[in-house]
């Protein structure tokens, strides 16, 4: 196990009744990281974090922390700290009793004295920059503020490692992305190994080093946001992280056609015959029927995040979303080429 590995994920395998929730699942968390566990719902990213916790066990594997195989160690030995979805602080509670308390709950050997326990709830607070909410209450907070306190509250006991579980799902759109650019912030500032779950795509190559994408219960990728965006290993890869059109297409001679057309796409050494072809929206283009890859109807135009998207119905059923940079709308019912310009081929 490198010196850089914190914890070290080997060949999990986890059923509940008759349901396999993972699949000889591996991987390496690195020493001050902040991982991204993403996947649908469904896809074994929240069993695998409480696994790791502690709070459930595996049937199959082991979890190994900084070398010494915790895969049996109890919760509360484990020295992690968890945030979830929904605070769960203490109503009845003032901000710095909540922070407080992992510390104050240890045995009396191994707990820090008051004025060290002050210390530290006040060092937290100016870190989350609450520093004047020491004796508010919960009921007096907003949800993003009950967050924030969440996430000190995990880091007074100085955990091993940060497990967060959907931190911000039960937040609204901007509070969301108010709090991921806090949160990165934090992390680069303690550089505590952090791994949090999420099905939100854009949160989770916003705010991670690394993203471990999960589908039933397997590993299908790990790598930086931006591995994962433009190198896909598998079309469950490609798909869930942003909208795709999907085409039949050909590959003969390392070229790849759709519709007979060549297209500028790669294929995969030692691909040949029927493939699917997946394109994002911006891999479209408008063309002229002679140097269009597929044809169609347009249905609808309309603005998102400054940039034109076009719905165009095609002959066989499907709805494709092309994305332009021009401002102008395309007539409902006009019919249009698509050329693609670039995509990904696998063999699914």
């Amino acid at each position: 196990m490198g010196s850089s590995t914190a914890i070290r994920v080997e060949n999990l395998s986890k059923t509940f009744d008759t349901a396999a929730v993972l699949h000889d699942l591996s991987l390496d968390v690195q020493a001050g990281e902040l991982l991204a566990l993403l996947g649908p719902s469904g896809s074994g990213k929240t069993t695998l974090l409480r696994i790791i916790a502690g709070l459930d066990f595996p049937d199959r594997g082991r979890i190994i922390f900084g070398g010494d195989d915790a895969t049996r160690v109890p919760v509360q030995e484990r020295a992690v700290g968890f945030v979830f979805q929904h605070y769960a602080l203490f109503k009845h509670m003032s901000v710095a009793e909540n922070i407080a308390y992992g510390l104050n709950a240890r045995k009396r050997a191994d707990r820090p004295a008051k004025a060290e326990i002050k210390r530290r709830v006040g060092d937290l607070l100016d870190l989350i920059k609450l520093s004047g909410f020491a004796d508010r209450y919960p009921s007096q907070l907003s949800g993003g503020q009950r967050q924030r306190i969440a996430l000190a509250r995990a880091l007074a006991v100085e955990p091993r490692v940060l497990l967060l579980d959907e931190p911000f799902g039960a937040l609204d759109a901007q509070v969301r992305k108010d709090l991921r650019r806090w949160l990165r912030e934090i992390h680069d500032r303690t550089g505590q190994t952090t791994i949090f779950v999420t099905h939100d795509q854009d949160e989770a190559l916003e705010l991670s080093d690394r993203v471990a994408v999960l589908s039933k219960g397997r590993l299908e990728q790990i790598g930086t946001p931006d591995e994962v965006q433009e190198n896909p290993v598998s079309s469950t890869v490609l798909k869930f992280l942003g909208d795709t059109i999907e085409v039949e297409a050909i590959v003969q001679g390392g070229e790849v056609r759709v519709n007979g057309r060549l297209t500028p796409v790669k294929a995969p050494a030692g691909l040949v015959g029927p493939v699917k072809l997946y394109a994002r929206p911006w891999q479209l283009q408008f063309a002229e029927p002679d140097q269009a890859h597929l044809e169609g109807h347009v249905r609808s135009s309309y603005r998102s995040q400054g940039r034109q998207r076009i719905e165009v119905d095609r002959p066989e059923g499907k709805t494709v979303v092309v994305e332009a940079s021009d401002t102008h709308r395309l007539a409902a019912g006009r019919p249009v080429g698509l050329k693609i310009i670039a995509g990904y081929v696998f063999k699914d």
